[in-house]
């Protein structure tokens, strides 16, 4: 299984950004979770937005409040995430991460270790 970030890049404060993540060996409409994550320089990784066949509906970290939308792709390839009215607190490096576990639950969904496969990130940078 491979994930593929793309999509960052630098905007400013309140413009809006489409993140993909590309998949192969993983098949987004099966079993599994898949979710973004992000990490800002010198803090831990956090969840962003999580798609579960464990669960139904999508699960957003608190600090989205509504910005933020993942969504799949027709072909079940390429998971989106789409950021709205961003702000310089989101500057972070973008991660997808693929966990196929029936662990990841709407409580656990943001716990790392419960996801095997890592993309490698892409940059955003929100200025002022």
């Amino acid at each position: 299984v491979q994930l593929v970030e793309s999509g960052g890049g630098a905007v400013q404060v309140g413009g809006s950004l489409k993140l993909s993540c590309t998949t192969s060996g993983f098949d987004l409409g099966g079993d599994g979770t898949i979710t973004w994550f992000r990490q800002v320089a010198g803090k831990g990784r956090e969840g962003v937005a999580c798609s579960s066949k464990n669960f139904a509906g999508a699960l957003y970290g608190a600090f989205v409040k509504g910005r933020f939308a993942i969504s799949t792709d027709n072909t079940q390839t390429t998971v989106y995430l789409n950021m709205y009215d961003l702000e310089p607190e989101d500057t972070a490096v973008y991660y997808c991460a693929v966990g196929t576990t029936p662990r990841i639950r709407v409580t656990t969904w943001n716990w790392l270790y419960l996801y095997e496969i890592w993309g490698r990130g892409t940059q955003v940078t929100v200025s002022s």
